[in-house]
């Protein structure tokens, strides 16, 4: 009888340096003393499929994929998850001992558990949500959003046509507002989030007017380099319950590690420090 194989899984992106995922889910495989790697892997759109099809035969149990194979990972599976369909686009795929591939968007999943666990206090279906950034992230977030009861989503984007068609696609839910009236979406708005890359480090800076922010709201940027951005630092001036976007990040892979590895992990400080050390 042959000796079971140990699980390998990895995340695959172009480009893939800058991951923090494999620091997050080696903490968890060692923690748990688990006999499994998780590998980065740097794939072209070209190879993508091919590679796909080839990692089960080496041992692979699942991948994250990240930038720019969302989309073609949701094409290639065979099963699609319900929110993975809805937000167009799978970061988690499972190989399965069929050799059917799995595909789950689990974006939504780690938001919204990033919030519940830094804002215990955090009642979504008390106020509207604003959202700014209308592209795959915001697709996430707008999806968990709905979910959890919201009764109004108020949305901005620097390009206005992205805004309308997500009202399109998920109803009336969703007002959206011109970029230049984004600052205006804070008002009596009990959940803030910046789904945009404005405000990371090499990036242009958040300039829409952060003066309106309701001292009742939570407030989330899913930027997390830096940790504090300028979006935080407002909210937390106007007296706001505050969440780094770094925990999404943390509890995203949670159900992915579950599947592959066969173990519920735990996000805590621990983690946290063992992805954010040298």
């Amino acid at each position: 009888m042959s000796e079971r194989r140990i699980p390998l899984a990895g995340v695959i992106g172009d480009p893939i340096e800058h991951s923090l995922s494999p620091r997050l889910h080696g903490h968890w495989l060692r923690t748990n003393l688990i006999p499994g790697f998780y590998i980065p892997m740097r794939v072209s759109n070209e190879d993508f499929a091919q590679v796909i099809r080839t990692l089960p035969k080496a041992g692979f149990v699942g991948v994250n994929v990240t930038i720019p194979h969302k989309e073609t990972a949701l094409n290639m599976a065979d099963t699609v998850t319900d929110r993975a369909a809805l937000i167009g686009a799978a970061n988690t795929l499972i190989f399965r001992p069929d050799g059917k591939i799995y595909a789950d968007n689990t974006d939504g999943y780690g938001f919204t558990e990033n919030l519940r666990q830094g804002a215990p206090d955090w009642a979504p279906e008390t106020g509207p949500a604003a959202v700014f950034g209308a592209g795959g992230a915001a697709r996430a977030v707008i999806a968990s959003l709905i979910e959890v009861g919201v009764p109004e989503i108020r949305l901005a984007n620097r390009t206005r046509a992205r805004s309308d068609a997500l009202r399109a696609e998920f109803g009336n839910r969703i007002k959206v507002f011109d970029w230049l009236q984004a600052g205006n979406m804070l008002d009596e708005a009990t959940t803030a989030v910046n789904t945009t890359s404005l405000g990371m480090v090499g990036k242009p800076d958040f300039r829409v007017p952060l003066d309106g922010f309701n001292p009742k709201a939570v407030v989330t940027d899913l930027v997390y380099t830096p940790l504090r951005t300028h979006f935080l630092e407002e909210a937390e001036k106007a007296g706001c319950a505050t969440v780094d976007g770094l925990g999404m990040l943390l509890h995203q892979a949670v159900p992915g590690f579950e599947r592959w590895f066969g173990l519920r992990p735990v996000v805590d400080d621990a983690l946290r420090n063992a992805v954010l050390g040298p």
